[in-house]
């Protein structure tokens, strides 16, 4: 893990300490690397209550709640699938926050992705039970290149999304 991944997750530790918040993980494309990244710091027991490695869709509907015509209409890579999944994460580990992220890291297949979605295409949720925020990444530099720039990617969007959910006065500290 590089310098920065290290530095943003012992801030989220910090926050997630001060404000006695919890989170979990919904992971599809990377596989349990955000997990990874998280506990990585002393302490994240603490705040981090478990994720879950959803690569089949029938994972993401059936323990997550993902709706089966959301997946066959828009497939399992799009923005409406990353914000369900941050629901169900937030359900099933009874959390405060949670990060999902489903995509097509690549190297491809016989289409080069699935049902018109290119390789590299990587959707992440960050979000609560109020608000959720999303991003899309489109950028194939290879597998192992893609998965690294997404979880990138995750964990500074959930350090921004907690840094803006912080209580004012904690915040001026």
């Amino acid at each position: 893990m590089d310098l920065d991944l290290k530095l943003v997750s012992k801030e989220i530790n910090e926050i997630m300490w001060r404000e006695c918040k919890t989170l979990a993980t919904a992971e599809s494309c990377t596989a349990g690397r955000i997990a990874s990244v998280i506990t990585a710091v002393p302490g994240s027991s603490n705040y981090y209550k478990g994720g879950l490695v959803c690569y089949a869709d029938e994972v993401k509907e059936n323990l997550l709640g993902v709706d089966a015509k959301v997946i066959e209409e828009q497939t399992p890579v799009c923005e409406e699938v990353v914000r369900q999944m941050v629901i169900g994460a937030n359900k099933l580990f009874n959390t405060d926050y949670a990060v999902a992220i489903s995509g097509y890291a690549g190297p491809g297949g016989p289409d080069g992705g699935k049902a018109g979605v290119i390789v590299g295409t990587i959707w992440i949720a960050v979000g609560n039970a109020d608000h959720i925020e999303t991003r899309m990444i489109e950028e194939d530099n290879g597998r192992d290149k893609n998965l690294a720039s997404a979880t990138n990617a995750a964990m500074h969007m959930l350090l921004d999304f907690i840094k803006g959910e912080e209580k004012p006065e904690d915040a001026a500290e």
